[in-house]
């Protein structure tokens, strides 16, 4: 790997051991075995690298669990299952992303003050909610309108990111797939359906 590579790769390191706010730039140039004096030339500040590293490890681990997302057209029932099942499999990698998901949190709070940070995170943000409502609706990404992303990509992206939360503070107390579902049931009913 090139010093670029390495520095991405000592960041993503660093970003699952210590967070966003307690990484240094000495940090991440131990982690990639380089000089930090490479950071300002391959990416101009440490919240640059960390903006690359983050995003790629998040789109990263997004593809990993792709096919967890995934919920075909079947009969009502089986559909059910399918979600429980996408939920314990999205639960389950959890354990894996934790502190990646710690970093998100502390991302969004370093955007508030960051424009070029925001930016990448709102386009992020996009993406990812475009392929959370292809993976539930079993159709391609290039499919999905503008409705859909903000709507069913919406709301289980909020899901997602409140459940976590919830693991990230309470793991004891957080609701399991099943609960999850139960969840989403009642609040259908309470919707109408």
């Amino acid at each position: 790997m090139g010093n670029r590579e390495d520095l991405l790769a000592g960041a993503t390191q660093c970003l699952k051991e210590k967070g966003w706010a307690r990484t240094t730039v000495r940090d991440i140039a131990a982690a990639a075995g380089v000089n930090h004096a490479a950071i300002g030339y391959h990416f101009g500040s440490r919240d640059a690298l960390l903006t690359a590293a983050f995003i790629q490890a998040m789109d990263e681990w997004g593809q990993a669990i792709g096919g967890a997302l995934r919920v075909s057209a079947e009969p009502a029932g089986d559909q059910r299952r399918q979600y429980t099942e996408m939920w314990q499999r999205m639960l389950d990698s959890f354990a894996g992303a934790r502190q990646l998901w710690l970093a998100s949190v502390e991302a969004a709070v370093q955007a508030e003050h960051n424009p070029a940070l925001r930016e990448l995170l709102t386009a992020a943000q996009r993406e990812g909610r475009r392929g959370l409502a292809a993976g539930l609706l079993g159709i391609p990404e290039d499919q999905v309108d503008g409705t859909a992303e903000r709507s069913v990509g919406s709301v289980q992206s909020a899901l997602l990111s409140g459940i976590f939360t919830q693991w990230l503070l309470d793991p004891e107390g957080a609701p399991s797939a099943e609960e999850v579902l139960a969840g989403v049931r009642a609040l259908g009913r309470l919707a109408g359906n």
